[in-house]
């Protein structure tokens, strides 16, 4: 028979701080964070981006310092975004040598070689229509965006990143990108696929941040619908089965669902992806005292990593290092 109250207390493991820390079954470490950075042509540029306090699109100097803060912190990855000099149809600074993602990569494995650096593989940053793909007759053509999303992962290869991350959720993505890594010789370059990537309101800063905006339409069409986590397990899947390395959902608060449901089902490395929108939640929200920022950041974090993720990407990064350092 199970004892019950009086004989069990469970508040007895709750009593003082140490205790809890003891029999805490979910721990947060700096080494889960992925940090990620906007990436802007120019120099001295650290440019507010006024919906996300505390994040900057920065050029690559300050980049540099940026980068060099998070390793001082403990933070051993990023993840890189950027701001073309110029966009067109097909996004063609994306997969030139002397793109803004390029020359990301290559200053910052030259002042951080130990720094795992980690791109997106898209073209929304880099075309003038604000979507993910090729625009054929009104329509975003999936086989056509597979060959850049193909150059792109090859071109940041080349400049030296260590995980590409294709975010298109174009079909046969992860397939075109592993072919055309190994095809160039980048067998051992690892893919960490948007599997899970949905079409979410929670989006809306990240694109003031890469001005990214779609110009006509929205993402509904490839993005994934947010009522659905049956399909999000068979992208998932099909992701796997093509190469994925690492596999992704995002965003991560309103789809802890969807991340507990990857875990139990696969094996693989699961990231999620604490996005824009969260981050300028919390931000707000705390900015007018209705909340605890500090706890209530750390609560959400801890939740994501408590659903299955083993990897969070996520703008509190630094100052969330910053308090992990202040605790110890």
């Amino acid at each position: 028979m199970t004892a019950r109250f009086p004989n069990v207390r469970l508040r007895r493991l709750r009593d003082n701080a140490g205790i809890r820390r003891m029999v805490q079954e979910t721990r947060l470490s700096v080494d889960d964070f992925i940090y990620p950075l906007f990436v802007t042509h120019g120099r001295d540029v650290r440019s507010e981006i006024p919906p996300m306090p505390g994040i900057d699109q920065l050029s690559l100097d300050q980049l540099i310092q940026e980068v060099g803060e998070a390793s001082d912190l403990g933070i051993k990855s990023v993840l890189l975004f950027g701001i073309p000099a110029a966009k067109d149809p097909e996004g063609t600074e994306a997969y030139s040598p002397g793109g803004i993602i390029q020359e990301a990569i290559r200053v910052i494995k030259q002042a951080l070689p130990d720094m795992l650096v980690i791109t997106d593989v898209c073209l929304c940053e880099f075309t003038d229509h604000g979507h993910c793909g090729i625009i054929q007759d009104g329509r975003i053509d999936n086989d056509s965006t597979l060959e850049l999303l193909a150059k792109i992962a090859v071109c940041q290869a080349e400049a030296g990143a260590d995980i590409v991350a294709p975010s298109a959720m174009m079909d046969g993505q992860v397939r075109a990108i592993r072919t055309a890594l190994d095809d160039a010789g980048y067998v051992d370059k690892p893919i960490m696929a948007y599997s899970a990537k949905y079409a979410s309101g929670f989006y809306g800063p990240f694109r003031v941040a890469a001005d990214s905006a779609p110009q006509f339409g929205d993402r509904t069409g490839y993005q994934m619908d947010p009522p659905d986590i049956r399909q999000a397990m068979r992208e998932i899947e099909l992701d796997i089965e093509e190469g994925a390395d690492i596999v992704m959902v995002k965003p991560a608060l309103a789809y802890l669902d969807v991340i507990s449901a990857a875990r139990e089902r696969f094996d693989h490395p699961l990231a999620a992806y604490n996005v824009s929108g969260e981050y300028s939640m919390v931000k707000a929200a705390a900015e007018n005292e209705w909340i605890d920022g500090r706890r209530v950041t750390m609560e959400i974090l801890t939740a994501i990593k408590r659903a299955g993720a083993d990897m969070l990407i996520t703008y509190h990064a630094k100052e969330v290092a910053r308090w992990m350092a202040e605790r110890e």
